[in-house]
């Protein structure tokens, strides 16, 4: 889930215990993790990327299927910025190694990269040979929502799943007080360049600060334009709010693509509450209390 994963729950006097409740949600996002990773020979991730080139295709799950249907709508809103498939651009891309690619290296990924080219039909799949899928994008944000809804479904009222960073909640504290979250500086990991009050839906965050390195002054992360093969540039960061945390978490990589210029315009005419940061630490736009 990409750092550390917490559940939080206000146990209100004479409910039950929340033990079962949290061993419930955590069991939920560890299905998921197994389910969608691409590091694991029997996920579903897996089964769809051996398929690419096959007449067959891959028929997939009704989960799986939703998930698709939401890439695909996140993909045409995006403008294409926002692909499943551009997972493809790691084998350009070595972050351990601090290595901007050869021109021929980003051209070979990028012929594997384009959600246009993929061909989805419930509840089949078809990938063009070499291609593949990475869910990484979607499903810590998709797994924060199910905890909740887990945690509802126990019984739970006021609490919160936080997954790497990301959060969705159940409620808040029970005397209606909000939650306080923190947005993480950028460039500063140990302070808060923000908090906000938030007692109902979900908050994701993007930024350059997870994987990256620096050569000849220019800053590389990890978020990588499927359009272009290159790093986002233009903002170190950007939070989301929305009533899904896993609509708030694409929408905040889509902003990180889309740069200062136009991704917090494209925020704003979509009427989702954000906070931007530039890399020289300017902030751009201001996120309400829900």
């Amino acid at each position: 889930m990409g750092g550390p994963c917490e559940l939080q729950a206000h146990v209100i006097d004479g409910a039950d215990d929340a033990s079962a409740a949290f061993v419930a949600a955590e069991a939920e996002v560890r299905r998921l993790e197994a389910r969608y990773s691409r590091y694991r020979d029997d996920s579903v991730t897996t089964l769809i990327n051996r398929s690419a080139g096959t007449e067959s295709g891959c028929v997939v799950d009704a989960e799986t299927a939703a998930l698709l249907d939401f890439a695909d709508t996140a993909f045409e809103q995006s403008g294409g910025l926002f692909d499943l498939s551009s997972g493809a651009l790691r084998r350009a891309w070595d972050f351990k190694a601090q290595r901007v690619p050869e021109a021929n290296e980003l051209a070979q990924a990028l012929a594997c990269v384009g959600w246009q080219r993929v061909d989805w039909q419930w509840p089949r799949l078809f990938l063009a040979q070499g291609m593949e899928l990475d869910f990484g994008g979607i499903v810590k944000e998709y797994a924060a929502d199910r905890a909740v809804d887990v945690l509802r479904a126990h019984g739970v009222r006021h609490g919160l799943a936080e997954l790497g960073g990301d959060i969705a909640i159940v409620g808040p504290h029970p005397d209606g007080a909000p939650w306080q979250v923190g947005i993480r500086h950028p460039r500063d990991p140990g302070q808060a360049i923000a908090t906000i009050p938030l007692a109902h839906g979900a908050i994701a965050s993007s930024g350059d600060y997870e994987r990256w390195f620096e050569t000849g002054g220019t800053r590389y992360c990890h978020i990588l334009n499927p359009l272009t093969g290159w790093p986002a540039q233009g903002l170190a960061s950007a939070s989301v709010v929305a009533p899904q945390c896993l609509l708030a978490g694409a929408a905040s990589t889509i902003a990180m693509l889309k740069g200062a210029q136009h991704g917090p315009a494209w925020l704003d005419a979509l009427g989702l509450a954000h906070l931007c940061v530039t890399p020289g630490g300017a902030v751009v736009g201001a996120l309400g209390g829900a």
